[in-house]
């Protein structure tokens, strides 16, 4: 049987491909799973089709990311912690701190998204990388000061 991939399958092939796999495996597992479908020159247009609309799909989002991550990089994120005598925190900044205050500041910024290289214990000017889309990355600095 004779069908067309809809999506990528582990050691059969990836999206777009038409590939010959037994009668049984396509009918009953890959066209209901929605993996695949009966290769015909309509469903090929059909595929093709899609495949065209995801990655201007994907490319829009990914413009958008960037000038997410532009803005960001303009943007100082200030907090307020207690600190000791010597400058060190009590506690450490969190990526959820880091959070709310993109948040206030009108940023929608999941705190998995934030990277924290090595824990935030001292006042100062800090880098945190912050993963807006897939490939697209943006630096802000967290500006730690005593409360």
């Amino acid at each position: 049987m004779r069908v067309i991939l809809k999506d990528d399958v582990k050691g059969l092939g990836g999206m777009g491909q038409e590939v010959d796999v037994a009668g049984g495996y396509g009918r009953n597992y890959l066209i209901p799973k929605g993996l695949a479908m009966v290769a015909t020159v309509g469903n090929l247009k059909t595929l093709k089709n899609e495949i065209s609309q995801k990655g201007r799909k994907i490319e829009k989002l990914k413009v958008e990311a960037e000038e997410l991550a532009k803005r960001i990089e303009k943007i100082s994120c200030r907090l307020a912690k207690k600190a000791g005598e010597s400058d060190k925190l009590f506690g450490s900044v969190t990526s959820q701190e880091i959070a709310d205050q993109l948040k206030k500041e009108g940023f929608d910024i999941d705190k998995k998204k934030i990277d924290i290289n090595a824990p935030i214990k001292n006042l100062g000017a800090h880098s945190v990388s912050i993963r807006v889309y897939p490939g697209v990355a943006a630096n802000l600095t967290v500006e730690v000061v005593k409360e």
